[in-house]
């Protein structure tokens, strides 16, 4: 029997979750979280085998609930379950240590196997995902070690969702300055917008 613990920030989706997996004689759902916070909490306290858990949540996010769980509860395997497909998230989360994600797009079988698949040790992407993860690992490799001291400080403020204002304001620089140093970061890393600068800043874990 696989033990799953759900955690979305949307009681109906809960439920409808519930209903899905109900159906399945080989799992139990044990219980469910309503953020991030809430998911780490009952993560700790039932050692769910599988935690099927959205990116976006109160308190915490599933991401930020996954880093942590990574230490507390290693032996507990994260889907990430979500309406997002942006690069941030998806590159988040597996840097984080989620063995899945999954689109809320899905269909009822594909998210009863991904538990299955992942509770015995896989790893499950939808194709479209997949292919982005193959190409970004098959690109040239784009190193931190290229960026300054400055550098690194500001692209971590960027993948923290800062403007170039807000920058300038933290590391007491002129606003000019900062776009020169944003500019510089994708020239050096080959990225071509601060979206990309922020998903490549999480994915090599620059927060």
């Amino acid at each position: 029997m696989i033990r799953v613990l759900l955690a979305d920030d949307h009681t109906l989706l809960r439920q409808g979750l519930r209903r899905i997996l109900g159906d399945d004689p080989g799992i139990s759902v044990i219980g469910e979280a309503v953020d991030g916070l809430d998911a780490v909490a009952q993560t700790r306290a039932l050692a769910p085998d599988v935690l099927l858990m959205d990116v976006h949540m109160p308190r915490l996010t599933g991401i930020q609930a996954a880093q942590q769980l990574r230490e507390i509860a290693p032996s507990t395997r994260i889907i990430i379950l979500t309406v997002s497909d942006k690069d941030a998230d998806l590159f988040g989360a597996l840097k984080a240590g989620a063995r899945g994600y999954l689109l809320k797009s899905a269909e009822a079988d594909q998210v009863l196997d991904a538990i299955h698949r992942v509770a015995a040790g896989d790893a499950i992407l939808p194709p479209a995902l997949t292919l982005r993860v193959l190409n970004e690992f098959a690109a040239p490799s784009r190193s931190v070690d290229a960026l300054t001291k400055r550098e690194l400080d500001i692209l971590r403020l960027v993948a923290q969702g800062m403007g170039n204002k807000e920058i300038a304001v933290r590391l007491t620089l002129t606003e000019n300055t900062v776009k020169t140093h944003v500019r510089h970061i994708l020239e050096k890393l080959q990225l071509r917008s601060r979206t990309e600068a922020a998903s490549y800043a999480l994915r090599e874990g620059l927060e």
